[in-house]
């Protein structure tokens, strides 16, 4: 078996436009798995950012809504009836809503999501302007999301810079005070925190007494699941209560469930798989093919089917080393430009870059035992 480490490198080497073109690909089948996982991955991490950013414990929302994207509005006395509740610190009360943004340099339109807090409940986890309760306070005035995507206009540049950032949100004149930090997702490509009376303001037809999200804060040592069943146990089915956490679960399995995107891009990755062990199986057939000869002559002197194997499955390794490196390297340039142009959560992870090392070698691995056939299938007697 010592000898058999470098047979299979001098087979794979002494056709090197076949190496190169395997090479080329498996790279090809990684590139493709690598990005389909990480578009799945990015979504299901731009859709819980507006959750995990909530400084809440339980949240309160209408049993008719599905999404984020698609929220629907509840009585919000059901939310100062939960404020009645023992262990309860806090409420606030969260508006939602889709304005049109126009963009200040070139007066395009394009939308946003418009987020309506009380100021001074610290419903948003903000650190990127500091004394932004204040600022909220002023008529007209919002923050805006840094990690927007750039079809908004040089937002935060121009904040920066300390020139005053107006521009108007469905109509109405409104000014930047201030830049916060959520991230565009795939349901909005940007975002937009005001206080509550602002958000009236841009939206008139709105109901006051109807919101779309209420939060509830513990107090310390209160166990907030426990909590939040007793709460829902006692408001009734017109309101889902349930934790920060469940929340963001609810998000997430909106996406991965009910829509395609989930099966679509895990699709994507299960045909880069497929084409991918196409590709080396064509690759090994035809280089066991060329070496039937040697093969049967070596069968014919007594090696066992177990050595061919071992030459084949180091084939396979082989070029699952050599094709992974390559891919992952355009993988990993791809990902910086696409969170660049997009403002997605697209990162390479060690957990994913694991997983589709491990698919790539099961991809060679299990195209090698294919072609493993037709060496044991070579009878000496036949081929001379």
């Amino acid at each position: 078996m010592i000898f058999a480490i470098p047979l299979a490198w001098l087979q794979l080497i002494r056709e090197r436009i076949r190496l190169l073109v395997a090479i080329a690909g498996i790279a090809f089948a990684v590139v493709l798995m690598l990005m389909q996982f990480g578009f799945r991955d990015a979504l299901f991490k731009a859709a819980v950012r507006f959750h995990e950013s909530l400084n809440t414990d339980i949240v309160l929302i209408s049993p008719q809504s599905t999404a984020l994207i698609a929220m629907k509005s509840f009585p919000r006395r059901r939310l100062f009836q939960a404020a009645g509740f023992e262990g309860v610190e806090s409420i606030s009360p969260l508006y939602l809503s889709f304005g049109l943004w126009r963009n200040p340099i070139n007066k395009s339109t394009r939308q946003l999501m418009v987020i309506g807090v009380d100021p001074m409940a610290m419903a948003l986890q903000v650190s990127d302007t500091p004394g932004w309760q204040n600022a909220l306070k002023l008529s007209d005035h919002v923050l805006f999301d840094a990690q927007s995507r750039a079809e908004f206009g040089p937002i935060p540049e121009l904040y920066r810079t300390g020139e005053p950032v107006t521009t108007e949100v469905s109509g109405r004149r409104i000014q930047v005070a201030g830049l916060f930090t959520m991230g565009a997702n795939f349901g909005a490509d940007g975002n937009l925190l005001t206080s509550d009376l602002n958000f009236l303001r841009m939206f008139p037809d709105r109901n006051p007494g109807l919101i779309d999200v209420g939060l509830v804060r513990v107090k310390p040592g209160v166990d907030a699941k426990a909590l939040a069943k007793r709460i829902g146990a006692t408001l009734g089915n017109d309101v889902l209560v349930m934790t920060r956490n469940d929340f963001a679960e609810f998000e997430r399995s909106y996406w991965e469930k009910s829509t395609s995107i989930g099966f679509i891009f895990s699709l994507g990755a299960l045909m880069g798989f497929i084409v991918g062990s196409v590709i080396v199986y064509q690759i090994l057939y035809t280089d066991v093919t060329d070496h039937l000869a040697e093969y049967a002559t070596l069968k014919a002197m007594g090696y066992r089917d177990i050595f061919f194997y071992g030459v084949v499955m180091q084939e396979s390794l082989i070029l699952s080393c050599l094709g992974f490196l390559p891919g992952f390297v355009v993988s990993f340039a791809l990902y910086t430009v696409i969170a660049n142009a997009t403002s997605l959560p697209v990162w390479m992870t060690l957990e994913r870059a694991t997983l589709v090392f491990t698919l790539t070698v099961t991809m060679c691995t299990l195209a090698g035992a294919i072609a493993m056939r037709r060496v044991q299938a070579a009878d000496p007697a036949d081929i001379f």
